[in-house]
Parts: C-alpha cells; sequence; structure tokens
C-alpha cells in the first residue's frame, strides 16, 4: 500500500487514441510478433512523489481472424508523467486501441510553508 504523508492529493486522468493502424496499414495491424505503442503522457501538474497510476482500454478494435493478445501498462512514472505503453505479440491483428488513465497522488500543500 502507498501510505501518503499529506492529506493534500491530487487526481488526474485523460484519455487518447493510442494509435489507429488500419488506416495506413500500420504495424499493429499488419505486423507479426512483438509489437508494441508508446505514448509519453505529461501531468497536468507535477505531483509532490511518484503517483499511482491505473490504465485501461477504453475501445479495442481486433481482427477476428487471430487470438486477441494485449498488454497496457504504466511505465516510467515520475512525478511529471509517465510512458502509456501498449503491446500485442504473434499474430494478432490490432486495427485500433483507446485508453484511459487515472493518476493518483500527493501535491504540494500550498498552506504549508517551508522556511528552512
Amino acid at each position: 500500500m502507498k501510505r501518503m504523508s499529506s492529506y493534500t492529493v491530487g487526481v488526474d486522468q485523460g484519455s487518447l487514441e493510442l494509435f489507429s493502424d488500419i488506416k495506413d496499414d500500420g504495424d499493429m495491424w499488419t505486423g507479426t510478433g512483438p509489437r508494441k505503442v508508446l505514448r509519453a503522457i505529461k501531468f497536468s501538474e507535477a505531483f509532490a512523489a511518484q503517483p499511482m497510476v491505473h490504465v485501461s482500454l477504453t475501445m479495442w478494435d481486433m481482427g477476428s481472424d487471430c487470438n486477441a493478445r494485449a498488454d497496457i501498462r504504466a511505465e516510467n512514472v515520475t512525478e511529471t508523467g509517465f510512458d502509456l505503453v501498449f503491446r500485442t505479440w504473434s499474430d494478432t491483428r490490432v486495427a485500433r486501441v483507446s485508453a484511459s488513465w487515472l493518476a493518483i497522488g500527493g501535491v504540494a500543500d500550498p498552506e504549508r510553508w517551508d522556511i528552512y
């Protein structure tokens, strides 16, 4: 469990289309083997320390002629942002994917002054 030392907690969130490879016959749609898409996400404000980040698929459009294989996660989380990473492998064909994220963590308390 992550414990926050302050009662001041910040929440940031967002949604985005990660890719739409069916439009231009991109690698997620036409390729095979290990593939990944990485999008750098910046928070609207910096957290005081590394926040907890939850990511989820909000839309996926997969080919019906193969198994659906997908992995989505937050990597390289810092106080200012993270990398949203989607992976697939083998013969999976992914036309497009959208995702949402939620970050929760401690933020600076504007009422607290650090004198020294």
